[in-house]
Protein backbone atom coordinates (compact mmCIF):
# COMPACT_ATOMS: atom_id res chain seq x y z
CA UNK A 1 0.00 0.00 0.00
CA UNK A 2 0.91 3.66 -0.29
CA UNK A 3 -0.10 7.35 0.47
CA UNK A 4 1.35 9.73 -1.52
CA UNK A 5 4.99 8.80 -2.23
CA UNK A 6 5.08 6.89 0.93
CA UNK A 7 5.26 3.27 0.68
CA UNK A 8 3.29 1.84 3.85
CA UNK A 9 3.43 -1.62 5.78
CA UNK A 10 0.16 -2.43 7.52
CA UNK A 11 0.16 -5.30 10.33
CA UNK A 12 -3.16 -7.52 10.43
CA UNK A 13 -3.43 -8.87 13.76
CA UNK A 14 -4.96 -12.28 14.50
CA UNK A 15 -8.36 -11.82 14.93
CA UNK A 16 -8.92 -12.23 19.01
CA UNK A 17 -11.08 -14.78 20.47
CA UNK A 18 -14.48 -13.55 22.27
CA UNK A 19 -12.55 -12.72 25.68
CA UNK A 20 -10.38 -10.76 23.78
CA UNK A 21 -12.49 -9.18 22.05
CA UNK A 22 -13.95 -7.99 25.27
CA UNK A 23 -11.05 -7.28 26.76
CA UNK A 24 -9.58 -5.00 24.38
CA UNK A 25 -13.02 -3.08 23.80
CA UNK A 26 -13.46 -2.12 27.03
CA UNK A 27 -10.07 -3.62 30.03
CA UNK A 28 -6.72 -3.44 27.46
CA UNK A 29 -5.79 -1.19 24.46
CA UNK A 30 -5.51 -3.85 20.98
CA UNK A 31 -2.07 -5.12 19.95
CA UNK A 32 -2.60 -2.63 17.08
CA UNK A 33 -2.92 0.69 19.28
CA UNK A 34 -0.22 -0.48 21.51
CA UNK A 35 1.85 -0.84 18.58
CA UNK A 36 1.58 2.48 17.57
CA UNK A 37 1.76 4.22 21.32
CA UNK A 38 4.96 2.42 21.38
CA UNK A 39 6.68 3.19 18.27
CA UNK A 40 6.23 6.69 19.48
CA UNK A 41 7.53 6.41 23.15
CA UNK A 42 10.37 4.87 21.08
CA UNK A 43 10.96 7.65 19.23
CA UNK A 44 10.74 9.88 21.68
CA UNK A 45 13.23 8.24 23.87
CA UNK A 46 15.54 8.00 20.79
CA UNK A 47 14.77 4.29 19.59
CA UNK A 48 14.41 3.65 16.11
CA UNK A 49 11.46 2.03 14.53
CA UNK A 50 9.73 2.20 11.23
CA UNK A 51 7.82 5.29 11.50
CA UNK A 52 4.63 4.99 12.71
CA UNK A 53 1.23 6.43 10.41
CA UNK A 54 -1.64 5.28 11.97
CA UNK A 55 -3.48 2.05 13.84
CA UNK A 56 -7.25 0.92 12.73
CA UNK A 57 -9.78 -0.74 14.40
CA UNK A 58 -12.40 -2.67 13.18
CA UNK A 59 -15.72 -3.59 15.51
CA UNK A 60 -18.60 -6.12 14.91
CA UNK A 61 -21.45 -6.22 17.49
CA UNK A 62 -19.55 -2.77 19.04
CA UNK A 63 -16.84 -5.19 20.46
CA UNK A 64 -13.18 -4.93 18.26
CA UNK A 65 -12.80 -7.26 15.98
CA UNK A 66 -10.18 -6.56 13.38
CA UNK A 67 -7.17 -3.94 13.88
CA UNK A 68 -4.48 -3.07 12.14
CA UNK A 69 -1.29 -1.45 12.63
CA UNK A 70 0.43 0.63 9.55
CA UNK A 71 3.92 2.04 9.61
CA UNK A 72 6.32 3.49 6.55
CA UNK A 73 7.90 0.77 4.33
CA UNK A 74 11.64 -0.37 6.19
CA UNK A 75 14.39 -0.62 3.68
CA UNK A 76 17.37 -2.83 5.63
CA UNK A 77 20.03 -4.99 5.09
CA UNK A 78 19.44 -7.61 7.88
CA UNK A 79 18.20 -8.84 10.42
CA UNK A 80 19.25 -10.40 13.79
CA UNK A 81 18.29 -13.77 12.54
CA UNK A 82 20.54 -13.45 9.50
CA UNK A 83 23.53 -13.29 12.63
CA UNK A 84 22.35 -16.55 14.20
CA UNK A 85 21.91 -18.26 10.71
CA UNK A 86 25.13 -17.64 8.52
CA UNK A 87 28.12 -16.75 11.55
CA UNK A 88 29.64 -16.13 8.51
CA UNK A 89 28.66 -13.06 7.59
CA UNK A 90 31.29 -10.10 7.06
CA UNK A 91 31.48 -7.80 10.19
CA UNK A 92 29.53 -10.40 12.39
CA UNK A 93 30.98 -9.98 15.65
CA UNK A 94 31.05 -6.03 15.35
CA UNK A 95 27.37 -6.35 14.27
CA UNK A 96 27.03 -8.84 16.86
CA UNK A 97 28.66 -6.06 19.75
CA UNK A 98 26.69 -3.20 18.17
CA UNK A 99 23.34 -4.89 18.78
CA UNK A 100 24.54 -5.66 22.60
CA UNK A 101 25.31 -1.57 23.14
CA UNK A 102 21.97 -0.99 21.44
CA UNK A 103 20.07 -3.39 23.57
CA UNK A 104 21.94 -1.85 26.66
CA UNK A 105 20.84 1.68 25.53
CA UNK A 106 16.59 -0.12 25.82
CA UNK A 107 17.68 -1.04 29.27
CA UNK A 108 19.18 1.75 30.24
CA UNK A 109 16.42 3.74 28.66
CA UNK A 110 13.74 1.76 30.92
CA UNK A 111 12.27 -0.09 27.94
CA UNK A 112 11.88 -3.76 28.57
CA UNK A 113 11.20 -5.70 24.68
CA UNK A 114 9.15 -8.56 25.75
CA UNK A 115 9.53 -9.87 21.66
CA UNK A 116 13.07 -9.58 21.35
CA UNK A 117 13.33 -12.25 18.83
CA UNK A 118 15.58 -12.85 15.98
CA UNK A 119 13.41 -11.19 13.81
CA UNK A 120 12.17 -8.12 15.72
CA UNK A 121 15.51 -6.28 15.14
CA UNK A 122 16.10 -5.22 11.25
CA UNK A 123 19.92 -3.92 10.55
CA UNK A 124 20.70 -0.77 8.35
CA UNK A 125 24.62 -0.62 7.70
CA UNK A 126 25.98 3.33 7.75
CA UNK A 127 29.47 3.43 6.88
CA UNK A 128 30.74 1.38 9.56
CA UNK A 129 27.90 1.79 11.91
CA UNK A 130 24.96 -0.62 12.04
CA UNK A 131 21.57 1.20 12.93
CA UNK A 132 18.86 -1.33 14.86
CA UNK A 133 15.18 -0.52 13.89
CA UNK A 134 12.34 -2.38 16.72
CA UNK A 135 9.33 -4.04 14.94
CA UNK A 136 6.67 -6.21 16.05
CA UNK A 137 5.71 -3.55 19.32
CA UNK A 138 2.87 -4.54 21.25
CA UNK A 139 4.73 -6.49 23.94
CA UNK A 140 6.86 -3.94 26.00
CA UNK A 141 7.21 -2.88 29.21
CA UNK A 142 8.58 0.63 30.17
CA UNK A 143 10.22 0.29 34.09
CA UNK A 144 13.19 -0.12 35.83
CA UNK A 145 15.21 -3.44 34.70
CA UNK A 146 16.81 -5.85 37.27
CA UNK A 147 20.20 -7.52 36.20
CA UNK A 148 18.68 -10.72 35.83
CA UNK A 149 15.84 -9.46 33.62
CA UNK A 150 18.51 -7.35 31.39
CA UNK A 151 19.94 -10.62 30.80
CA UNK A 152 16.82 -12.20 30.49
CA UNK A 153 15.87 -10.77 27.60
CA UNK A 154 18.62 -11.98 25.00
CA UNK A 155 17.65 -15.27 25.61
CA UNK A 156 14.99 -15.54 22.82
CA UNK A 157 18.09 -14.63 20.39
CA UNK A 158 20.21 -17.11 19.31
CA UNK A 159 20.63 -21.00 20.01
CA UNK A 160 24.76 -20.48 19.07
CA UNK A 161 26.79 -20.26 22.37
CA UNK A 162 29.11 -18.78 20.12
CA UNK A 163 27.16 -15.44 19.67
CA UNK A 164 25.86 -15.60 23.75
CA UNK A 165 29.70 -15.45 24.37
CA UNK A 166 29.98 -12.29 22.29
CA UNK A 167 27.04 -10.68 23.66
CA UNK A 168 28.23 -11.68 27.07
CA UNK A 169 31.13 -10.13 26.91
CA UNK A 170 30.22 -7.27 25.09
CA UNK A 171 27.36 -7.02 28.13
CA UNK A 172 30.02 -7.44 30.50
CA UNK A 173 32.05 -4.74 29.28
CA UNK A 174 29.55 -2.06 29.10
CA UNK A 175 28.26 -2.70 32.78
CA UNK A 176 31.69 -3.61 34.41
CA UNK A 177 30.46 -7.02 35.47
CA UNK A 178 32.73 -10.92 34.87
CA UNK A 179 32.56 -12.01 31.55
CA UNK A 180 32.78 -15.48 32.89
CA UNK A 181 29.82 -14.78 34.83
CA UNK A 182 27.90 -13.13 33.00
CA UNK A 183 28.73 -15.74 30.11
CA UNK A 184 26.87 -18.34 32.53
CA UNK A 185 23.90 -16.10 33.41
CA UNK A 186 23.09 -15.41 29.80
CA UNK A 187 23.43 -19.28 28.58
CA UNK A 188 21.84 -20.47 31.13
CA UNK A 189 18.65 -18.42 30.56
CA UNK A 190 19.04 -19.10 26.59
CA UNK A 191 18.94 -22.82 27.78
CA UNK A 192 16.35 -22.57 29.67
CA UNK A 193 14.00 -20.55 27.11
CA UNK A 194 15.08 -23.30 24.41
CA UNK A 195 13.62 -26.02 26.66
CA UNK A 196 10.59 -24.72 27.59
CA UNK A 197 10.25 -23.27 23.46
CA UNK A 198 10.18 -27.21 22.73
CA UNK A 199 8.02 -28.38 25.52
CA UNK A 200 5.49 -25.76 24.17
CA UNK A 201 5.89 -26.68 20.77
CA UNK A 202 5.58 -30.29 21.27
CA UNK A 203 2.60 -29.88 23.55
CA UNK A 204 0.70 -27.67 20.65
CA UNK A 205 1.30 -30.80 18.25
CA UNK A 206 -0.06 -33.25 21.11
CA UNK A 207 -3.00 -31.00 21.21
CA UNK A 208 -3.79 -30.87 17.59
CA UNK A 209 -6.76 -33.05 15.93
Amino acid sequence: ASLGNTTLCIKAFKKPNLFNKIAYTFFRKSKAQRSFEHANKLISKGIKTPNPIAFIEFKNFDLINNSFYICEKFDYDLTFRDLSTNLNLPNHEEIVRQFTRFTNSLHEKNILFLDHSPGNTLIKKNGSVYEFYLVDLNRMKFKNLTLDERISNFNRLTTHSSIVKIMSDEFALINRFDSDLIFSKMWSSTKKFQRNFKMRRNFKKILKP
